[in-house]
């Protein structure tokens, strides 16, 4: 499902390489939405953002060999296993010697990601330190609330999430439309949090955390995840134009998630679960949820 025309400069679109939480899955009964773990590429026209590095990171190198530019920036929502652990396995950027590749970490008090990745990434939980790699690394830390401003005038605006140790959200503000990504994140009693609500306003896609059901979320408090319930009144209170559900349960079949997601559109017939390798053009008008949804917002083959 590779974008076949050119990015246009006003275009923000988005795709989704990992939408799985904890641990990736495999097998024929999650073929249909996948099974990798959280990566997703954000193209402001032909400027790059990553966020955070699943398993979905090294299918994103594998499909983007023709397209990755020379510096690229990793945006972490945070650093579980789940979405840092595919770092070096980011070919060809982590084989080219002429690739630097930034990360951006929010979530460790104004620390890098350095220490942690470098802990991470070595013997013996890894056979090879990062510095091994032909890319060059380079890693920033900041306070999630920042908006983070880029050489080339690019801005990404944050926030801090509910998450054990803390999570990172995103917005994206490019061409008129707004892209707004909050994972992970526990719902609070008292929702939607008016900051939060703020911070999405007008949004014309939210991705939001929603891991687990009803029932299976008062087993789970404390764990630091949502539902899609709590997702669409998120985007109802900020007065969002539609609604994308990631961090699926690994235990999730396709056929359990496609009967939550007829439940979620009953309620938001602009809300869907996303789909690995989904692509989508963010602010384009909605068109029939026939296909698996979606909903063109845009999905090309």
């Amino acid at each position: 499902m590779t974008l076949t025309s050119p990015a246009k400069d006003d275009a923000l679109v988005l795709r989704f390489w990992g939408v799985r939480g904890s641990t990736p899955v495999s097998g024929p009964e999650t073929a249909e939405f996948g099974g990798n773990t959280p990566c997703l590429e954000v193209r402001c026209g032909e400027r790059l953002f990553v966020i955070d590095a699943g398993s979905g990171l090294s299918a994103f190198g594998r499909g983007s060999r023709e397209g990755l530019p020379k510096e690229i920036d990793l945006l972490f929502s945070h650093l579980h296993l789940d979405h840092s652990a595919g770092l070096p396995f980011f070919k060809p950027a982590v084989l080219d010697a002429e690739c630097t590749i930034n990360t951006w970490c929010g979530n460790l008090d104004g620390a890098s990601a350095q220490g942690a990745l470098d802990r991470l990434f070595s013997p013996p939980l890894f056979p090879v330190t990062l510095d091994i790699l032909p890319c060059t690394f380079r890693h920033h830390g900041f306070q999630a609330g920042e908006t983070l401003t880029f050489a080339d005038g690019a801005r990404v605006d944050t926030i801090l999430l509910d998450h054990p140790q803390g999570s990172t959200g995103f917005r994206f503000d490019h061409g008129g439309k707004r892209l707004c990504v909050i994972s992970d994140i526990e719902h609070g009693a008292h929702w939607p949090d008016p900051a939060l609500c703020r911070f999405v306003e007008n949004a014309d896609l939210i991705v939001y955390d929603g891991m687990f059901t009803e029932s299976e979320y008062s087993r789970c408090c404390g764990w630091g995840h949502s539902t899609w319930q709590k997702g669409v009144e998120l985007a109802k209170g900020a007065g969002a134009k539609a609604l994308a559900i990631i961090h699926l349960h690994p235990a999730h079949s396709d056929a359990q998630l496609r009967k939550v997601e007829a439940e979620m559109q009953a309620e938001m017939p602009t809300a869907f679960i996303a789909r690995e390798r989904q692509s989508i053009e963010v602010g384009r008008p909605l068109v029939g949820l026939a296909e698996p949804p979606v909903l063109a917002l845009a999905r090309r083959a």
